[in-house]
């Protein structure tokens, strides 16, 4: 495949298609929290998730579930947890913007009140999102967290990990678009929040979408997606894990592997059917690799174009070349450089949140930070010098725009 047709493929799987059914689904969802609150929740997670909830108490995770879930975890992941934990704050804590004072103009950041995080647990658990998000959220300095996941059992490592972050109140085991009507709307049990943070599958993903606006959002999730540039000095295995990696996500998620040799490519597939039936979620890998592309890279300026063009989520460059490839890239989620920086240690333990653009939104947003979780604004303390220097060029502009009351605003206090 010539490297034209590779970014064709990718831009044409990235384009916006929306469920009209699911939309309409959706909206009607969130109506019904809307005017019901805490009975439209229970219903639909009654509804759709199998559970028996008599009222808003059953869907409320105790204090008490969330310690135990920590106590009975294994020591070593407890550790681990901790571990990732310390990384994201030192990150976090570490690129905090700063206010900026002057004599005239000042630019400050403030807190926002509240964040409400979705936290997925269909198909598995993911204590890595808990810190990845909540984490961020407490460097900045938010206090009022709420926490809706998918998680019905009495104890789980999503609890653990809440409970590590300090949270004692306010989650609850309920998911799907009612979790993120809940957050953004309220209900009497249910806290409204400023913003809403977590992926999710493609009913949370319409829910997001449609309450942004009265609520801000982290993003729309689409599909995860890897961009891997690798020489043949990389052992084939290690490259097939980091294929097997993404693809074990979801069966939507895609690797898209550039290299200097066809002979090379052969060598990763083969490897690849060797190596799949020995995965755990091999199910999953199976229909996933179907989304993968390769295709050989002739020239570096080929290579950079094909990157900055189509923003891929994840980059990873393990290539003799990689520090001079990297300092050229401009639009990805994040890049990691070498063969020691896999894509998978950022999911869990590198320090920057996991939560990233997709589908080429790394063009114009960026990954999840603790900057996110604030507001700002500009404080403009005009001298009556500065005024006297600038006012006549504001009038003028006024003017010519026909905007008199804004022209007299300026020019009244001259006789000030």
């Amino acid at each position: 495949m010539d490297v034209a047709t590779f970014q064709a493929i990718f831009s044409a799987k990235n384009q916006d298609t929306v469920d009209l059914n699911r939309l309409v689904a959706v909206q009607e969802m969130i109506q019904a929290v809307r005017t019901n609150g805490d009975q439209a929740v229970i219903d639909y997670t009654n509804q759709f998730d199998g559970q028996a909830y008599a009222e808003a108490a059953d869907f409320k995770v105790s204090a008490e579930r969330l310690k135990a879930s920590w106590d009975n975890l294994d020591p070593v992941l407890q550790t681990a947890l901790k571990t990732a934990k310390d990384r994201i704050e030192t990150y976090e804590r570490s690129g905090l913007y700063a206010n900026r004072p002057g004599e005239e103009i000042s630019y400050v950041y403030n807190t926002l009140d509240s964040a409400g995080f979705y936290i997925p647990g269909g198909k598995a658990l993911y204590p890595s999102t808990v810190l990845m998000t909540v984490v961020p959220a407490l460097v900045a300095g938010v206090e009022n967290l709420v926490v809706t996941t998918p998680v019905f059992t009495e104890e789980s490592v999503t609890f653990a990990a809440l409970y590590l972050c300090g949270i004692r109140d306010n989650v609850y085991a309920i998911g799907g678009a009612q979790a993120v009507a809940a957050m953004a709307y309220g209900t009497e049990t249910i806290p409204q929040v400023d913003k809403i943070c977590g992926p999710g599958n493609a009913y949370v993903a319409t829910a997001k979408r449609l309450v942004n606006g009265d609520v801000s959002i982290d993003a729309i999730a689409g599909p995860s997606e890897i961009l891997l540039y690798v020489d043949e000095t990389i052992p084939v295995d290690a490259i097939v894990y980091d294929i097997f990696a993404q693809a074990e996500h979801d069966q939507d998620a895609r690797t898209f592997l550039l290299c200097e040799s066809e002979d090379f490519l052969g060598k990763i597939a083969d490897r690849m059917q060797a190596l799949l039936p020995s995965q755990k979620r091999a199910d999953i890998i199976e229909v996933s690799v179907k989304n993968n592309h390769y295709a050989i890279c002739d020239t570096r300026q080929q290579l950079i174009g094909v990157l900055n063009n189509i923003a891929p989520e994840h980059v990873s460059i393990q290539h003799a070349a990689q520090d001079e490839i990297v300092d050229q890239i401009k639009y990805a989620g994040a890049v990691f450089k070498g063969y020691y920086a896999m894509e998978a240690i950022g999911d869990y333990v590198a320090g920057p949140s996991h939560v990233l653009p997709t589908g080429r939104t790394a063009r114009f947003s960026h990954g999840l930070t603790a900057n996110d979780f604030r507001t700002s604004h500009a404080i403009i303390h005009t001298s009556k010098a500065t005024y006297e220097a600038i006012g006549p060029a504001g009038q003028a502009i006024a003017e010519a725009e026909g905007l008199d009351g804004h022209a007299q605003s300026i020019a009244i206090r001259k006789e000030g």
